[in-house]
């Protein structure tokens, strides 16, 4: 039918499809140009990865510098050597990152979740009050709060002694106002009627958000775990305020934050070996990020629908 009206020579597009294809063609050449313009630096990070120091210094200026040297496979390889050798050990690094990460995410989810579920579905005193503290948090600075932890970790908990040190990277991560405020929201768009079947069925509460709400609540859940991911593992700052490695053994305590810091500001380190260590710490975000991409722009796209 669609071919029928197309060949009838009295058949005129009407402007509004022409409009419509303008747009289209607008949109996509801008969100190609917008694309090109944040790949490119991530580009030029991997393909320098893998060059030597003087064909880093060639290629800049040209579109050789995003690519990577295929042209000399024998050094293709040497920069995440060195970073990965002895005089870094930046693996170390990593797999401390890894550990810290993954605690933070169970104790996150645990905690903020149980805070969002309260506050989503029980009705208390000052519950207005508390869902008004959460936003108004949300817009403070960290950084104002550093000095004030700090001294709350050193004076009254004291953990800056050795290996206890790392419980400090551990605590303050825990919390997060903005991962309550996605789980409250989150939560409420989740019907109560199933908690009233489960209530029949003599279910209690922490049955109910173990059972039912966590379960219902997996795009979300990854939304949070993903983002308490990439804070703890791009955190430098407080790791090298709080950390001690006195007492362990020639292992650091450090996350791998501190080690890129290291290899940055050392002597005789080349471009190459730089761009190894970012790639190094970029490509496990990159890796989480595709992974749990569905389920981030499902989980804020149902967190909305109760802002």
């Amino acid at each position: 039918m669609k071919k029928r009206y197309l060949n009838d020579p009295n058949f005129v597009r009407s402007k509004k499809s022409k409009k419509k294809i303008v747009y289209s063609v607008i949109y996509y050449l801008t969100g190609t140009a917008l694309s090109l313009l944040f790949i490119l630096p991530l580009l030029y990070m991997l393909a320098a990865s893998t060059k030597s120091e003087a064909a880093v210094a060639t290629s800049n200026g040209t579109f050789l510098m995003f690519i990577p040297d295929f042209t000399n496979l024998s050094v293709f390889f040497d920069n995440y050597a060195v970073v990965f050798g002895e005089r870094y050990h930046i693996w170390t690094y990593a797999i401390n990152s890894l550990i810290y990460c993954l605690v933070v995410i169970v104790l996150n989810t645990l905690v903020n979740g149980l805070a969002g579920y309260v506050l989503a579905k029980f009705h208390f005193p000052a519950k207005g009050f508390f869902s008004f503290i959460i936003i108004f948090l949300m817009v403070v600075p960290v950084e104002t709060s550093i000095i004030p932890l700090l001294s709350i970790v050193q004076d009254l908990l004291h953990l800056n002694k050795g290996f206890f040190s790392i419980i400090a990277i551990v605590i303050p991560s825990i919390i997060s106002v903005f991962n309550i405020f996605l789980y409250t929201q989150f939560f409420s768009s989740i019907p109560k009627e199933y908690e009233e079947a489960m209530h029949i069925d003599g279910a209690g509460r922490v049955r109910m958000f173990f059972n039912l709400i966590l379960p219902l609540s997996k795009p979300i859940v990854a939304t949070t775990a993903v983002f308490t991911f990439i804070g703890v593992w791009n955190d430098y700052v407080w790791p090298s305020l709080v950390v001690d490695n006195r007492g362990t053994s020639g292992w650091p305590l450090y996350p791998i934050q501190y080690a890129v810091n290291i290899i940055t500001s050392s002597d005789g380190i080349t471009t190459g070996q730089v761009m190894a260590a970012l790639v190094i710490t970029t490509l496990p975000i990159f890796i989480l990020y595709v992974a749990a991409q569905k389920y981030i722009v499902k989980g804020f796209g149902t967190a909305g629908l109760k802002m």
